[in-house]
């Protein structure tokens, strides 16, 4: 199997078939379970057989695909969260960071406070090995913009735990209008940046949209989507293409200029490669 594609199936079945410690990241946005409707799935299981179901996939990435100097993250809404945090316990990850991803145009609500957030959480194999590009995703900082603090790094401050970027409304050009919850690039953008080195590759079992392989490529990684449905695999494989040929237009890759030019340094240099087998 060739790398820089996604393939239609299921992810715990085809992940089965591949060889072991290939992923250097792994990214994973499953359905929530809360009714979504998607082409194929359906997004409303029993609590016992989702729980169930999820435990088994994110066993199979983080025990299987993923690298032992790999990151593993994990969106997830309010319903499962902690279900997912205790899953990660027992498969031995180690939490690097619990995000909270914090958006504008949250969900309406009558009876209650609107929801508008996701979380995100971050784990390793190796609490001392893996990667973590902070120079790549650094941002200006108060003590630059308001205090004109000397002390400052030239190069900001790595980002806070609560990330704040717009969701994907139908009106916003990155929007592909074919997935009900398309991830925004942005969020992509600093996960691959930090978590993974250019040429080493990203796995998204659950590509859905194709963000996740879209970013990678677009940052010089190698990517490898899965997804049960056809029809979003041959889009995504369309967006990807459309992307990559300047058809469509990413939005910036870096939020200051010295963590840009940080990472033009990188990308001529090249990434460091993780040690163990490799798929390809």
């Amino acid at each position: 199997m060739e790398p820089n594609q996604i393939i239609q199936g299921d992810c715990v079945q085809l992940l089965s078939q591949m060889p072991e410690g290939f992923a250097d990241l792994i990214f994973a946005d499953p359905p929530f379970n809360i009714g979504y409707k998607y082409d194929l799935y359906e997004d409303r299981k029993a609590y016992d057989e989702y729980h169930a179901w999820t435990e088994r996939w994110m066993r199979i990435c983080a025990q299987r695909a993923l690298k032992p100097t790999g990151s593993f993250w994990v969106a997830i809404g309010d319903e499962y969260a902690a279900e997912v945090r205790l899953i990660g316990n027992a498969l031995g990850l180690h939490l690097r960071n619990w995000v909270i991803w914090h958006y504008t145009f949250g969900q309406n609500a009558k009876r209650k406070f609107a929801r508008s957030h996701t979380h995100l959480f971050y784990w390793v194999k190796d609490p001392t090995g893996f990667t973590f590009n902070d120079m790549a995703v650094r941002v200006p900082s108060a003590r630059q913009t308001t205090y004109a603090d000397r002390r400052a790094h030239p190069a900001g401050k790595l980002p806070d735990d609560v990330w704040s970027f717009s969701r994907l409304c139908g009106t916003f050009k990155e929007r592909v209008g074919w997935h009900p919850c398309q991830m925004p690039e942005k969020v992509l953008e600093r996960i691959v940046l930090a978590c993974s080195n250019p040429g080493e590759l990203v796995l998204d079992p659950f590509s859905g949209s194709g963000t996740t392989c879209v970013v990678a490529a677009r940052l010089g990684r190698k990517y490898l989507g899965i997804d049960i449905s056809e029809e979003y695999v041959r889009r995504s494989r369309q967006r990807i293409a459309e992307t990559l040929a300047g058809l469509r237009q990413p939005t910036d890759i870096a939020e200051n200029p010295e963590a840009l030019r940080h990472l033009r340094r990188v990308g001529r240099k090249g990434g460091s490669q993780a040690q163990g087998p490799t798929l390809w």
